[in-house]
């Protein structure tokens, strides 16, 4: 008798964030969620995002993949989705979390691509990008794939977001919304403050600033590690999440 395997597609007791500070101490592990890719959000992220800013049959778009978080709730939410990463092992990843069954009709593409040059879609097709890029160079996701921003120093990052925002506002179709998460880093003991940098970015394209959403930050692994240093710094603690309208 063949074995069934029964996941559990939705999570309990969820409810819709009401305010601008976000906090989820447990990140989440319903349907093939979970934390085995490094520096991947909280599913819980995407799915306050996709309720809130897109409906069913919506196209949904995450140019920073990863292991497919977003795209994994945009199909228990009916939701559409494309999803881009430069990197061949994050679609791998991504395809092989797509790999389960839920009473949706979601359709979900992945490819490989750059997110700063998306010439296969066209301009005004998608209802809503929710992405969550590399924080520069912090987690290197690849060791010398051309194009790669987990590579790029703090200068080269921003020009790179700089492309990344004008072809978000591209492919968004007037009047939507495209949410970012992005962190602050350190170097040399003071803040760099990416995040601010980033908005910028977005802001040059076009867009509007809709809502700025603090994300307190949990399981980190480097916190143990500079917990126990002799620092002369806070701890950086705090995510933000842009919303911006095009």
């Amino acid at each position: 008798m063949e074995e069934v395997c029964l996941i559990i597609l939705q999570p309990n007791n969820f409810k819709l964030e009401e305010t601008t500070i976000w906090s989820f101490p447990d990140r989440g592990s319903w349907a093939t969620h979970s934390g085995k890719y490094r520096g991947n959000w909280s599913p819980y992220v995407p799915r306050n995002l996709i309720l809130r800013y897109s409906n069913p049959g919506d196209w949904v778009m995450d140019q920073f993949m990863g292991s497919g978080t977003t795209l994994v709730e945009a199909k228990l939410l009916n939701r559409n989705a494309v999803g881009v990463d430069i990197n061949p092992k994050a679609n791998s990843i991504s395809e092989a979390n797509l790999n389960f069954q839920c009473d949706t009709s979601s359709k979900i593409y992945t490819r490989k691509g750059d997110a700063a040059n998306l010439d296969f879609m066209k301009d005004g097709s998608i209802d809503f990008i929710c992405t969550h890029p590399p924080y520069a160079n912090i987690i290197k996701y690849s060791k010398e794939i051309d194009g790669d921003i987990s590579l790029l120093g703090v200068n080269d990052f921003i020009n790179k977001m700089n492309d990344v925002a004008n072809e978000s506002f591209r492919i968004l179709k007037k009047r939507k919304m495209c949410a970012v998460m992005i962190g602050d880093i350190r170097k040399n003991s003071k803040v760099v403050p990416l995040g601010f940098h980033t908005m910028e970015s977005f802001l040059q394209a076009g867009f509007s600033n809709k809502e700025i959403i603090i994300k307190e930050q949990h399981n980190c692994l480097s916190t143990e590690y500079w917990g126990n240093q002799n620092n002369k710094f806070l701890l950086l603690a705090h995510e933000y999440i842009f919303v911006f309208q095009k």
